[in-house]
Parts: structure tokens; sequence; C-alpha cells
């Protein structure tokens, strides 16, 4: 199972240069089957990744780019009214996927928003009033724009807490931009050529990354720190006005769920602090709401949750 893993690792990492941080990310929502947000400006390789995130995987794969003029439908499926049988047929629409790469999100409208957050919750699409089930492999990865960009709009909070994490993608440094420049003249490594990784090995990960040990010190820890970012004033009073709302329960799940996957990823049987500590911006910071004054200071919600981990004692 691990080497099945690993391949895949191998199979990203030939075609993404650099991005550690995604890498890893992308592996943990593949072994937990959480939902994943990657934000970024254009050409950082955030399609790239996904791509080949699924070519490394025997499962189906659809790729939907969003655009403003979508409906529901689109994404969906619809019926269609057949003369010969005189009745009304469902066409499946591209969800209908073990994988599906929702390309930049955030210029889909509203209604196709709210289509989506159906699907994402509870794995199944409600079209004229019959609900028709999703693969039990179901997980959406979805790119976003920053929405200070043109021609966006804005996730609802509903469907954001429904992302297990977000993941920001920034800038190369030169030498990984001198590496991208080099691969992309046919200089890099051969190809890699490992299996796919099948559903069968795939669901074998999933069920021992989840079932590594987390010990109630650390049950305790998650706990604390997605409290503090409902009562942040109790562990600094600066952040008191700064926070319009918090994490909700479904943080700390995908906190524990993400740091089990995390510590499997590297080799262990037990989850330690760094574990949370290292994804606890990715699972959180989606997930809380700034006020103005945070936004007139200049913070961002990575800064505000690591400045709560700063707070929150480690056991």
């Amino acid at each position: 199972m691990k080497e099945s893993i690993d391949s895949l690792r191998a199979r990203i990492e030939h075609s993404v240069v650099g991005q550690p941080r995604l890498i890893e990310r992308l592996l943990v929502g593949v072994l937990t089957g959480g939902h994943l947000l990657i934000e970024g400006p254009p050409g950082l390789a955030k399609t790239t990744a996904v791509r080949a995130l699924a070519d490394g995987m025997a499962m189906s794969f659809r790729r939907i780019q969003f655009t403003p003029d979508m409906i529901p439908g689109d994404i969906t499926g619809t019926e269609i009214y057949t003369p010969g049988e005189g009745a009304f047929r469902f066409v499946r629409g591209p969800i209908f996927s073990e994988i599906v790469l929702a390309d930049e999100i955030n210029r889909a409208p509203p209604k196709v928003q709210s289509a989506l957050l159906e699907a994402m919750q509870e794995h199944q699409v409600t079209v004229g009033g019959t609900s028709h089930q999703l693969p039990d492999t179901f997980m959406v990865i979805a790119t976003q724009n920053p929405l200070e960009q043109e021609g966006t709009y804005p996730l609802p909070e509903a469907q954001l807490d429904r992302f297990q994490m977000r993941v920001c993608v920034d800038y190369p440094s030169p030498e990984e931009e001198l590496a991208i420049l080099r691969l992309d003249r046919g200089a890099g490594a051969a190809p890699a050529t490992p299996a796919p990784l099948g559903r069968e090995h795939l669901l074998a990960a999933r069920a021992a990354a989840g079932a590594t040990y987390v010990d109630e010190m650390l049950e305790r820890y998650a706990v604390a720190l997605v409290g503090a970012t409902r009562r942040p004033g109790e562990r600094d009073e600066n952040l008191a006005s700064w926070l319009s709302h918090g994490a909700s329960p479904r943080a700390t799940l995908a906190l524990i769920d993400t740091a089990r996957a995390r510590a499997w990823l590297r080799g262990r049987d037990f989850v330690e602090p760094d574990d949370i500590i290292a994804l606890a911006p990715d699972v959180l910071a989606h997930r809380i709401g700034l006020t103005f004054a945070a936004r007139a200071a200049g913070a961002s919600a990575e800064d505000i949750v690591e400045r709560l981990i700063a707070c929150v004692p480690v056991p």
C-alpha cells in the first residue's frame, strides 16, 4: 500500500517542479477522501498537479472548467425527453466521476456552487426530484484564483467548510523556476512509469492511514486549537476583535484525519504534535471569518491561525 502511494508521489513530482507542500497535501486528501481547494495566481501548476495525480490513479477523472455562464445542469446532468420512449431520461453530468477537478471554481455563479455543495456533502445530486448517488471514492479538487481578480465570485461559507483543506500556492524559488525552464525544454528526467494506483489499493491505504494512532492528549490539543478560533480573546486579547466567527466541529475532524494521513505518509503509525501544527493553517484558515479590523491591520487568516498555534500549549 505504501509503495503504491510512493509511486503516485513520484508521478506527481515528475510533472510538478518544487511545491512539496502542495504534493503532500494532495496525497493527504487522497488518503482521507476529503475535498481540497488549491488557491494561487495563474501559472503555478495547480491544474498540472491535479492532472498528474489523476494520471497516477486508475479511476475515472473529469475536469470541469467553471465559467460565469454555467448552469447547474452543466455539472450535475439533466433530464432529457425521449419521444420514442415517451418519458424523461437522466443524462449524467461530469460530476459523476471519482475524481473531479473543478478548475477556477470561483468563476461559477452561486447557483452552480449550490449544486456542487450537495455533491460534496451528501455524495449525491438531485435532479427533477430524484437523487442520484456518486461513487464512494468521489472527491473534488478545486482550483481558485485570488478573489481580487476580475470575474470571480466568493465561495459561500457553507461550501468553504466542506473543503477539508485550502492549500495556498506561492511562486517558485529561482532554482525551481530554472528547473521548470529546463523541464519545459525536455531536459528533465525520464517519465515515471509505475502502474496507476487502483481503487482497491486506494481503499486499503485509506484504511491503513485511518488506523494511525492518535493519543488522547493530541485529540484534546486539536479541540483546544479549534476552540481558540471561536474564543480568540482567551488566548490573545489582541485577536478578540479580529475574528467574526471560528471554525466548526467539522474542522476538528478534518484536523485529526489529515494528521493521521500525514503521519502515515511519513512512515509512522502514530500522530505527533507536529502533524497537527503543520496542517492547522490549511484546515482552519478558510473556516474562520476576519473582521474589518483584521483586514485593516493587514492580517491574513493564515497569520491569525499561526498566532493561535503559538498561544495554545503543545502537549
